[in-house]
């Protein structure tokens, strides 16, 4: 996700407006779309590694202004939404919103990539190309962005460059699609220092963690059949060993019917004091005692295997909720009822 030099498409603009908007208010619009969106959106959410810093903030205006234009053109056809956008957002974003909702030319657009960058960036790279390349690239940009690099260019080459502008008719879609792709080129060296890491795994699970059972099963079960790998780490990661303190007690006692001592012994090496502690209070006196004791002859073990040990108590959890003979909290609609 988040290459350079490629469109996003629908899909992967709603899993990035999903991690805008965070896991719980995504959680509630996520669980209303058909299953097959959820899955989509979902997979492209566990897939995002990286993306540009402001990119975030456009999709969300992206968002809203898209709906808002979608209300115009309800109430009152295309010239009323025209109007109406013209006035809060100047002629040229109103009509740039109009193509993408109508599904017209703001797909085909060149120049895509440019109008996305900093005014600065692509300064430092337009700076000594000659003027009617300037000129060119200039006519595709944002009459804000345009406006910010011509003022910033050398005096003479000002008014050069304004002049062709000016002056400039019919260009061959050839040269237009060639300068694009040397600039496209130049900027993929210089955008990626402004790329942070977001989405990923502990996005998605943090959003499912938010969702009701019936939702998170359904995005696990079509994340198995896009990718088993990735929806293994999904499971594995939506619920860890320390978060047994989570459980209430009968869940915890269900558990450890099914755990023999040595293995929670090792899980529980080195633990914290919460964790090991949620875990003796369900215990009788007497057992509590002796798995404390049994965790001290234990003495030095390898980190490995007490990972090992932590993770097949958890598929033991995982199981027994799957099952329905434990309840691992989760928001949405999966309350319990006393």
């Amino acid at each position: 996700m988040a290459k350079e030099n490629v469109k996003l498409t629908g899909v992967q603009k709603a899993a990035i407006l999903f991690i805008t908007l965070g896991p719980e208010a995504s959680a509630g619009i996520i669980k209303k779309l058909p299953e097959s969106e959820i899955q989509k959106i979902t997979y492209e959410i566990a897939n995002i590694s990286a993306v540009k810093s402001d990119q975030k903030q456009e999709i969300l205006q992206e968002f809203m202004e898209m709906n808002k234009a979608k209300d115009y053109l309800t109430e009152g056809g295309i010239d009323y939404a025209k109007n109406l956008l013209a006035k809060a957002l100047g002629n040229q974003r109103a009509m740039e919103i109009l193509d993408k909702v109508t599904e017209a030319t703001q797909q085909f657009r060149p120049f895509a990539i440019a109008r996305k960058a900093d005014a600065q960036q692509l300064l430092n790279i337009i700076n000594n190309e000659h003027p009617q390349t300037i000129a060119l690239i200039l006519c595709y940009l944002q009459p804000d962005k345009a406006g910010q690099i011509l003022s910033s260019l050398p005096e003479d080459t000002q008014s050069e460059v304004a002049y062709r502008i000016a002056t400039m008719s019919n260009t061959s879609p050839m040269v237009v699609k060639e300068i694009e792709k040397v600039l496209d080129d130049k900027l993929s060296s210089v955008v990626k220092s402004d790329m942070k890491v977001i989405g990923g795994v502990s996005t998605i699970v943090e959003i499912l963690n938010q969702v009701d059972r019936t939702t998170e099963k359904n995005i696990t079960e079509g994340l198995e059949k896009e990718d088993a790998e990735l929806a293994e780490k999904v499971k594995e990661s939506m619920f860890v060993f320390e978060d047994i303190i989570t459980l209430d007690d009968v869940s915890i006692q269900r558990v450890l019917r099914e755990v023999e001592t040595k293995e929670l012994a090792l899980a529980l090496k080195g633990c914290s004091e919460e964790v090991a502690n949620s875990i003796f209070r369900n215990q009788s006196k007497r057992a509590a005692a002796a798995l404390k004791e049994d965790i001290e002859f234990l003495g030095p073990v390898r980190l490995m295997d007490v990972e090992k040990s932590q993770q097949r108590i958890v598929s033991v959890i995982r199981r027994l909720d799957e099952a329905g003979e434990i309840v691992i909290s989760r928001g949405g609609e999966d309350a319990i009822i006393v």
